[in-house]
C-alpha cells in the first residue's frame, strides 16, 4: 500500500495530463478552473486506495478516480448555483466568474466527461461502473433535493435526515472505494463491503462536519464557525436538541432559528448552550463514533489481509480524529 502522500502525487499528476481547455473555450475554461481550484481530492485516492487494498495496481483505477473528481466538482458547480454561493474555495463560484447560464451548461458538459473515463476500460468492467456512477449520480440528486425540501419543513426526522445526508454525500464516498474494488476485479461481497465501510465512513464524516461547524476551532476549522447556526440550517444537532428539549426550550430554539441578528455572536452562543444543556452535543458525538464503527465491522468480513484492514482502519480512525 502507498501512503496518502503517494496517491494523492499520481492522481495530481494524471489530472494535470487531462485537457479540459479545448473549444469553445466558454463552456471548458470553466471546467478548467474549478477542476484545479485544489480541494482534499479525497474521494478519487479512496478510488485509488480501495484498488490497492484488493492487490491491484492503483494506476489501473486513475481514469475511474478521475471520473469521481469530475461529477464531484459537477456537483460542487450546480450547488453553488442552487444556494447563490459567492465562493468555493476562497475563490469566485463559476456562476459568478462567469455567469448562471455558463455555470449551468458547464456543469452539464461535467457530468458527461466523467462518464467518458469508463471508456478506458473493458466491456465488462466499464459496464460495472457506468451502472454504479448512474445509480450514485441518482442518489446525490435526490439528496440534494431532500436538502431543498428540508429548508421549510419543521417536522423534518432524525431518519429523514440522516437519509439525506447519505444520498447527498456518503454514496459518493461508498462508490468511491467501490469503483476501486471493480477495477480490481474482487468478488461481488469484497466490493460490496468496501462500499458499506465508504457510506458508514462518509455519513459520520458529514456528521462530524456538522458538529465541527458548531463547535470546532475557528482557527484550524477553514470556515466560519456557527455557520449553520447562521443559516438556520436543521442540522443533527438541532433536530436532536428539539427531541430532548421541553416544550418551553422548542420555543426557544425555535425562536433562535427565526431570526437574523446583525451580530450573531449572541445568537450562536445561545444555540451552542442549547446544544450542551440538551445534550444534542453529546448525542451527535456518538451517533459520529456509531457509524465510524458500523464502517469498521465490515473489515471483519472482508477477504484481505490484515495488513490491509489495518491500513483502512487507520485511514478511518484519521479522518474521524480531525479537528478542521
Amino acid at each position: 500500500m502507498q501512503s496518502i502522500a503517494t496517491y494523492q502525487d499520481y492522481f495530481l499528476k494524471y489530472l494535470n495530463e487531462q485537457n479540459f481547455s479545448r473549444d469553445p473555450k466558454n463552456l471548458y475554461e470553466p471546467i478548467d478552473y474549478i477542476m484545479n481550484l485544489g480541494g482534499k481530492r479525497m474521494r478519487p485516492i479512496l478510488t485509488l486506495m480501495a484498488t490497492e487494498v484488493f492487490d491491484v495496481d492503483f494506476r489501473k483505477a486513475l481514469a475511474a478516480a478521475t471520473a469521481v473528481e469530475v461529477f464531484h466538482n459537477f456537483s460542487l458547480v450546480h450547488d453553488d448555483i442552487m444556494d447563490d454561493a459567492p465562493l468555493r474555495r476562497g475563490k469566485e463560484t463559476v456562476h459568478e466568474k462567469w455567469n448562471l447560464n455558463t455555470g449551468i451548461l458547464s456543469g452539464d458538459a461535467m457530468l458527461i466527461l466523467a462518464y467518458q473515463y469508463f471508456e478506458n476500460y473493458e466491456p465488462v468492467t466499464f459496464r460495472a461502473l457506468a451502472k454504479l456512477f448512474s445509480k450514485t449520480a441518482l442518489e446525490v440528486c435526490e439528496g440534494q433535493q431532500y436538502d431543498v425540501d428540508f429548508e421549510t419543513r419543521d417536522d423534518v426526522s432524525i431518519p429523514e435526515y440522516l437519509k439525506m445526508i447519505q444520498y447527498k454525500t456518503a454514496v459518493l464516498v461508498g462508490a468511491a472505494m467501490k469503483m476501486g474494488a471493480i477495477v480490481a476485479e474482487t468478488s461481488e461481497e469484497n466490493a460490496n463491503l468496501i462500499y458499506d465501510f465508504g457510506l458508514n465512513l462518509g455519513i459520520a464524516f458529514q456528521l462530524q462536519d456538522d458538529y465541527l461547524d458548531c463547535f470546532g476551532n475557528p482557527e484550524t476549522f477553514g470556515k466560519q464557525v456557527g455557520g449553520d447556526i447562521i443559516e438556520n440550517k436543521k442540522t443533527y444537532l438541532y433536530l436532536k436538541a428539539m427531541q430532548f428539549a421541553k416544550p418551553e426550550e422548542q420555543e426557544q430554539l425555535l425562536h433562535l432559528y427565526s431570526i437574523q441578528p446583525n451580530d450573531n455572536t449572541e445568537k450562536i452562543e445561545s444555540v451552542k448552550d442549547f446544544f450542551n444543556q440538551t445534550g444534542a452535543s453529546k448525542a451527535t458525538q456518538n451517533a459520529i463514533e456509531e457509524f465510524t464503527l458500523k464502517a469498521f465491522s465490515t473489515l471483519d468480513q472482508m477477504q484481505i489481509g490484515e495488513d490491509k484492514k489495518k491500513v483502512l482502519r487507520a485511514f478511518g480512525e484519521k479522518l474521524m480524529k480531525r479537528e478542521v
